[in-house]
């Protein structure tokens, strides 16, 4: 996954990338989201927090992009059902959700979301775009087997599964069961199946 643009000068080196998520995502863990700071990040990288900047806008894009984006590049599930490709995609989001190092950003980055717009433009622009594309394809998919209509509303479903596996797990604090994904996607799939 690709984060900001590429600017002018000398091309990025992903090693420091994949370093400054590494870090994050460390860090997170050791001091939870209001004790991460840039220059700390930097630090454990061993990079300049000019490296960082050049990247990311600042903390929150780094936390969303190091916690919350392995889900948009995992393969498009293909099983040849349009409820099986939904739980594939489901479990990704659990996955992530509930990894220890989500559980201690989420409750920061959702109060810095809920005061920056421009933040929340971002994230959905940037980051939540693969995501997009992937259903999208499973829904070409499912259109092509007679699974489902066309003009789906993809961004809405998109965030009825993350909205519910997020609910689930961030809001109310359940430990996710192992047919979470399975029931979720069920209820996805007959939701959106042809008529």
């Amino acid at each position: 996954m690709t984060s900001s643009p590429a600017g002018r000068g000398r091309p990025r080196d992903e090693r420091s990338g994949a370093a400054i998520m590494k870090a994050a995502g460390e860090l997170l863990m050791e001091n939870g989201y209001a004790g991460l700071s840039i220059g700390a990040v930097a630090a454990r990288a061993g990079v300049g927090k000019d490296t960082v900047y050049r990247r990311w806008s600042g903390k929150p894009e780094l936390v969303y992009e190091a916690v919350f984006t392995a889900a948009d590049t995992a393969d498009v599930p293909d099983t040849g059902v349009l409820e099986e490709d939904l739980a594939a995609v489901v479990q990704s989001l659990i996955d992530e959700f509930s990894a220890p190092p989500a559980a201690a950003a989420l409750p920061g980055l959702l109060a810095d979301f809920a005061a920056t717009p421009e933040l929340r433009a971002t994230i959905r622009s940037r980051f939540l775009r693969p995501a997009r594309e992937r259903l999208v394809v499973v829904f070409d998919w499912a259109e092509q087997r007679g699974e489902t209509g066309a003009d789906l509303p993809v961004d809405l479903v998109l965030d009825t599964l993350a909205g519910a596996v997020f609910f689930h797990l961030g809001i109310v604090g359940e430990r996710p069961g192992p047919d979470l994904a399975q029931r979720i996607a069920r209820v996805a799939a007959k939701g959106i199946e042809a008529r």
